[in-house]
């Protein structure tokens, strides 16, 4: 009983790492079901038996995706008192991981809109955790807040960071520094 259950925790992983080399390689949009099953060496029987939707398959992928490439700690972000070096910790610490994982991330968020509402639901999630970790108690009750939030929810987005960084040529210290300066002229300006 002990060996069938390992065959089937090696079968199950097997299928969830056939999933993370398709999604950051061709992009979510291209793999599909069976060609995660052809991956994997498993029929799609099996790979329904182990995951029956899209949805079941794109929550262990990301699961096991992140396991390996853990995101900064937004936490620890909160634990900084002062705004201003709270922000320019987070988006160091951010753009960083962004660029040490950009081959991996960008077929998956280009491909964002083809994914399970779960997958993206849980991105957008992650990306307010971000913004809300960075804001801390600052208190944005002020004809401003909503510019401030949308700054630093705009900042914290990947595609800002490759638009900066990539697009635009800057490294990841200059790109975070930019997108730092932004939120701060948002902070600073009111309605």
């Amino acid at each position: 009983m002990r060996k069938r259950g390992e065959a089937v925790d090696r079968t199950r992983q097997r299928i969830t790492d056939a999933a993370v080399q398709l999604h950051t390689s061709i992009g979510p949009a291209e793999a599909s079901m069976s060609a995660v099953a052809d991956r994997a060496g498993v029929t799609r029987v099996t790979l329904y038996r182990h995951f029956p939707s899209m949805d079941d398959l794109f929550t262990a992928c990301m699961a096991h995706w992140r396991a390996l490439h853990p995101p900064p700690n937004v936490e620890r972000w909160r634990t900084i008192p002062d705004f201003e070096r709270r922000l320019r910790t987070a988006l160091d610490e951010l753009y960083g991981w962004y660029a040490q994982n950009s081959d991996d991330l960008y077929p998956i968020y280009r491909d964002a809109a083809k994914t399970p509402e779960s997958n993206q639901l849980a991105r957008r999630q992650a990306n307010e955790r971000q913004a809300e970790a960075i804001l801390g108690d600052l208190a944005v009750t002020r004809a401003g807040g909503k510019r401030l939030r949308a700054a630093i929810g705009h900042a914290v987005r990947f595609w800002t960071w490759h638009s900066l960084a990539r697009d635009q040529g800057l490294s990841t210290r200059e790109a975070a520094a930019l997108a730092g300066d932004f939120v701060l002229a948002a902070s600073r300006q009111g309605g």
